[in-house]
């Protein structure tokens, strides 16, 4: 369990505007075979705060891009789509899993290996960050599935 709070804890004593408490659990990264340029991440991430808090932006030393999806049925196709964030509603959470919302990792420096790690940073709206280091896994892709990808990647 990675647990983060606000980077400003006594700056925030001088204001009412308290941090969510936001709680990843289950994070990891999809292992590669070589050669691939792109992965992604999952987790699930729990906000015990009093107000929604939104995922902005992720970041990682091991992509050039790193980027925020959800796959969506688009003319009878699975598409995947950047979003602008990701909502995290209070007291409540949200899954990155396959087939749903989750993290694209593009132009990765190098394939991603069963067992190692990668770093990820992960950026919410009230400024804070979580910062993690996911384990690489191999997931089962949804063969079944015919994909179509709008992003430019």
């Amino acid at each position: 369990m990675f647990k983060a709070t606000s980077m400003g804890i006594l700056l925030s004593l001088a204001s009412a505007n308290a941090f969510a408490e936001i709680d990843v659990h289950d994070a990891y990264a999809r292992a590669t075979p070589p050669h691939a340029p792109n992965s992604a991440a999952f987790m699930e991430i729990k906000n015990s705060g009093k107000e929604d808090i939104y995922l902005v932006s992720a970041s990682t030393s091991v992509a050039k891009t790193v980027e925020l999806h959800n796959h969506e049925m688009v003319d009878g196709l699975m598409k995947m789509r950047q979003v602008d964030n990701i909502k995290i509603p209070a007291d409540g959470m949200t899954m990155l899993k396959p087939g749903g919302l989750h993290v694209m990792l593009f132009d990765l420096s190098s394939p991603l290996k069963e067992g190692n790690t990668i770093p990820l940073q992960l950026t919410f709206s009230d400024q804070s960050s979580v910062d993690l280091e996911l384990p690489i896994k191999r997931v089962m892709a949804h063969s079944k599935m015919k994909h179509g990808h709008e992003s430019g990647h």
